[in-house]
């Protein structure tokens, strides 16, 4: 269903001072389970049937309206990437940034509602631990901790940043100067930069919860459930707290592998967190190049249909972070 291009929010707020959520669906246009989920809740609020205690919340089902009625990931670039606000607007997630930014720097905590394309199980994203670095600095990894550990899935993954940074550092040595709007993204640092990492930047914390296959039937209420689990985590709605999780995995991204030629391919159909061994084949180059696994742990976010020069895939071990 076809939106205005028009940036929305709907807000409630208790007379009783609290924490400030943030939740934001269709970052992607193609990713609607947080749009479905988000909704859903939005008419318990309007209907009285669901009233905050304390605090606000600030719902936005479709972050990205133009991806959004194209019905694809991106509407001009990826609103997920190089996200912050500017004074000379480009792309329409330009636009979308210089008015979302300042909305999210009004609130404490973000959780953002995305899915993935291959098949897989729900999981969610926490920034890095505490440190005091230039990359990514942070106070809040406890709160992100506790969160994670209520949102109902049973995997955890960190690293994302870092490991972007360490393949762009990677691009700019091997392409050099960039010739074209796209491979000045794909070679800038802060393209690794999205809605939760502005919001770590802010001062606030944030979660993206990935809630599973983008048309899994399930997603949408992985997505409410989460919401609603975070809303009494935070004690912004009078329900119990949610129990943690018990023996959640943990793992850290690693290492990224870009494509770089049309013709390369995986050697199999790949999953999202599908074991591998140190050195066993994940792909292989156009000129008959293998690519293996750098060391034991998972694939994450195999990707067929990645453009050259663009990542192709993750790899991630086990972190021990939540044990």
């Amino acid at each position: 269903m076809s939106i205005p291009l028009q940036f929305s929010s709907y807000q409630f707020a208790s007379p009783q001072a609290g924490p400030r959520l943030i939740v934001l669906g269709a970052v992607h246009g193609n990713e609607v389970c947080g749009t479905l989920g988000i909704r859903r809740l939005l008419a318990e609020f309007e209907s009285g049937a669901r009233v905050l205690k304390q605090g606000c919340v600030s719902l936005v089902p479709v972050t990205n309206p133009l991806a959004y009625n194209k019905g694809e990931r991106s509407g001009d670039r990826n609103l997920n990437r190089n996200f912050a606000p500017t004074d000379t607007p480009l792309e329409f997630e330009d636009r979308i940034a210089n008015w979302l930014c300042p909305l999210l720097a009004q609130h404490d905590v973000l959780l953002d509602l995305h899915s993935f394309q291959s098949k897989g199980q729900a999981f969610v994203f926490m920034g890095p631990h505490d440190n005091a670095g230039t990359l990514e600095p942070f106070v809040h990894a406890a709160k992100e901790e506790a969160l994670a550990r209520r949102l109902g899935v049973n995997r955890a993954v960190d690293g994302w940043l870092s490991t972007y940074a360490l393949g762009v550092k990677r691009r700019v040595a091997l392409f050099g100067e960039a010739d074209s709007r796209q491979m000045q993204l794909n070679t800038d640092p802060r393209y690794g930069m999205g809605t939760t990492e502005w919001m770590r930047r802010c001062g606030g914390w944030a979660l993206t919860l990935e809630c599973g296959q983008h048309e899994d039937p399930a997603a949408p209420d992985v997505a409410y459930q989460a919401i609603v689990n975070t809303l009494a985590h935070l004690g912004l709605i009078d329900a119990p707290a949610p129990a943690p999780v018990d023996g959640m995995e943990a793992l850290s991204l690693y290492e990224v592998i870009d494509r770089m030629h049309a013709d390369d391919q995986f050697v199999r159909e790949w999953v999202s967190f599908d074991k591998v061994k140190k050195g066993e084949q994940i792909a292989i180059r156009a000129d008959g190049t293998p690519v293996l696994a750098v060391d034991d742990g998972r694939i994450v976010f195999p990707n067929v249909k990645s453009q050259a020069g663009q990542e192709w895939f993750y790899l991630a071990r086990e972190s021990g972070r939540l044990g």
